[in-house]
């Protein structure tokens, strides 16, 4: 027992590396199933790297406590086994400290767009490196200065430092949630901030304890064996529930069931009712070709026709586009929150550029979307929606009034009008029978129900 809790390889130290293992694999998994069960596009931007660095970070973590605290058997005779490498840069900047640095940008995020109702000003990927900034410095102090022994545990006069830095990136990220914690979110991410706040602080407090036992009990190989197992078995759970999507996707999270049909857009996920501004009973026979595009997209019927067209020429995005932003004037202009979600879920989808379905609008309209002072705006979108209806009039209309997507449309609806005027014109025995009268029956008889009831009686009897 005492080799291998100075070397390595005891059979604590595999199993703790093994759950460790399947861990990663669970992260990998949670992070994947949307994009390849669910098929859903994957976001540009932050919304989808953020949660890759913290899946990156997460592996990170792991990996540094596996190699800084000896948990294999392998001897430090290269550069790449330094504790510096392990104990220091992995751990720190590119480990917890990347972890909780994405935790506040996400934060800083949704202060942004709920609070403040706009996008952020300063770009996910210039704000990351500038929070991680003070864990770089960090991590070059100790290796200048040397303070590791051959265990990679460090002296108390830098305990001290090194836990103060931690608790100060968890106090930034307690007060950006504190900033936003009257916001009613819809998808858990104050949930989820308040759970990365608590995940944080426990693992800076095992950390702590596993410290103190090692420092106070060095020459005591169970208990060197004991701490370190914990330490990386807790942090294997941790890294679990620390791990996020709603924040910064929305949509995925919500998609841990069967339930991509659901959720498969935000207008659904927030209950905002189906589009369809007409009544039930709209007809495809009342659309008129010479009317205007505008008044004929709120047909639903015409909407979704057109929408197969535009699909089947690589042309959909436009229409697309409409269908969403009428499902964003369904919401009240007093329920800011669930118009921010659904505005954030249009400037992503479609206004981003690269987004998966950007829309072809000038410049000028995209800066002004982006650069918006109030993302509830009840007009934010309109100019957009003005340029593509017109360019919807120009490529996509004519060619549809002669496409089998309008005459298969028209089809449909004349066989929905025969069926239904079959329906109402079906006999009905007992009402033909009380409208006969005595004048019109050549037998001159009278067809009262009692009379018909006693004919059929005595025909029975005889």
């Amino acid at each position: 027992m005492a080799i291998c809790a100075v070397r390595g390889g005891c059979p604590s130290d595999y199993v703790a590396v093994s759950i460790a293992i399947f861990s990663v694999v669970l992260l990998l998994v949670k992070a994947a199933v949307p994009y390849l069960i669910h098929k859903i596009p994957r976001p540009k931007g932050s919304g989808f790297w953020l949660v890759a660095i913290q899946v990156f970070a997460s592996f990170n973590l792991l990996l540094s406590i596996v190699m800084a605290l000896g948990f294999l058997r392998y001897r430090r005779r290269h550069w790449w086994s330094s504790c510096y490498i392990w104990a220091v840069w992995v751990e720190g900047p590119l480990g917890f400290g990347l972890l909780l640095s994405c935790r506040i940008v996400q934060a800083f995020q949704l202060y942004n767009i709920f609070v403040k109702r706009r996008l952020p000003p300063i770009r996910s990927f210039i704000f990351l490196p500038l929070v991680l900034l003070p864990w770089i410095v960090g991590a070059t102090i100790l290796h200048m200065n040397k303070p590791l022994n051959h265990r990679c545990h460090m002296g108390t006069q830098w305990i001290i430092p090194v836990i103060s830095l931690h608790a100060l990136y968890i106090a930034a990220l307690v007060g950006f949630t504190g900033a936003v914690q009257h916001i009613e979110f819809r998808f858990h991410e104050l949930k989820d901030l308040w759970r990365g706040i608590l995940v944080a602080t426990c693992c800076i407090g095992i950390w702590v304890v596993a410290y103190i036992l090692n420092e106070l009990h060095e020459d005591s190989s169970l208990v060197q064996i004991i701490s370190r197992s914990v330490l990386l078995i807790m942090t294997s759970f941790l890294i679990l529930a620390f791990f996020s999507m709603s924040i910064s996707q929305p949509l995925a999270s919500l998609l841990r069931k069967n339930d991509h049909q659901e959720h498969s857009m935000m207008g659904r996920a927030l209950g905002i009712p189906d589009s369809g501004l007409l009544v039930q009973q709209e007809s495809a026979q009342s659309i008129d070709p010479n009317e205007p595009l505008d008044k004929l997209l709120t047909n639903r019927k015409f909407r979704q026709s057109f929408m197969e067209f535009a699909d089947s020429c690589l042309a959909g995005e436009s229409v697309h586009f409409y269908e969403e932003v009428q499902q964003l004037d369904k919401i009240p202009v007093g329920d800011h929150v669930r118009r921010i979600y659904m505005a954030r879920h249009i400037i992503d989808m479609y206004i981003t550029p690269g987004a998966a379905m950007e829309v072809n609008i000038s410049h000028r309209c995209r800066q002004e979307i982006i650069s918006t002072p109030d993302l509830a705006h009840p007009d934010l979108f309109k100019n957009a929606l003005t340029e593509l209806i017109q360019l919807m009039k120009m490529n996509l209309v004519n060619d549809y009034w002669s496409s089998t997507f309008f005459m298969k449309l028209i089809e449909e609806a004349r066989m929905k009008a025969v069926d239904h005027e079959v329906e109402q014109g079906s006999w009905n025995f007992s009402h033909r029978l009380s409208s006969v009268h005595c004048a019109d029956d050549p037998f001159h008889q009278e067809h009262s129900p009692s009379k018909l009831s006693s004919s059929s009686h005595e025909i029975e009897l005889q």
